[in-house]
């Protein structure tokens, strides 16, 4: 079923909506929180709250990427419930991709207003825009999607010391660009 079709689904007020985006995107989705959360029934939880979440956000919303917009939700979802799950300890898991990025973004960063964190975003967004295509991929599936370095070389055909290696080298980029926008001394 086509994105449209299952976005018109939401539009009726149709619970079918949830049986063909589940369909369609379950894996993806599941497979989103898994990696965050490495505990099945918090990921479980988060997935269903994530469909409760584009429940009640289609309509008015109408998300050009439907399957970006359901994953942002449980990522986002599946994030929280980690800081809540690890307050005061440290686990591994997605704790080891954060500090991968700890040097690169200003850790602790106390952003004091919310357009300090709306600056953060954009200067990222902008060097994504700067890096090839499959930079790109293996920044945002490793940094966003929490893939494991095994996985990206899979999906890119490569050895995993490559993709480490070039995921270090993007990270340096990025601190680098930071630095150059004065947002990471």
């Amino acid at each position: 079923m086509e994105d449209s079709q299952i976005i018109a689904l939401f539009y009726e007020r149709s619970e079918q909506a949830i049986e063909e985006l589940d369909r369609k995107y379950g894996a993806a989705v599941k497979k989103t929180a898994a990696r965050i959360l490495c505990d099945r029934l918090d990921a479980e939880e988060c997935v269903n709250d994530a469909y409760l979440g584009v429940w009640n956000t289609i309509p008015p919303q109408r998300p050009q990427a439907l399957a970006s917009y359901v994953c942002r939700i449980v990522r986002n979802l599946a994030v929280n419930r980690y800081h809540a799950n690890t307050a005061q300890k440290r686990s591994g898991g997605y704790e080891l991709v954060l500090d991968e990025l700890e040097e690169c973004i200003p850790s602790g960063m106390n952003v004091e207003t919310e357009l300090e964190a709306k600056e953060l975003g954009a200067a990222i967004s902008r060097f994504l825009q700067s890096l090839s295509k499959e930079d790109r991929f293996l920044f945002v599936r490793r940094y966003w999607y929490a893939d494991s370095v095994t996985e990206l070389a899979a999906l890119t055909k490569g050895s995993a010391n490559r993709i480490s290696v070039r995921l270090f080298r993007l990270r340096e980029k990025l601190r680098h660009h930071l630095m150059k926008e004065g947002l990471l001394v």
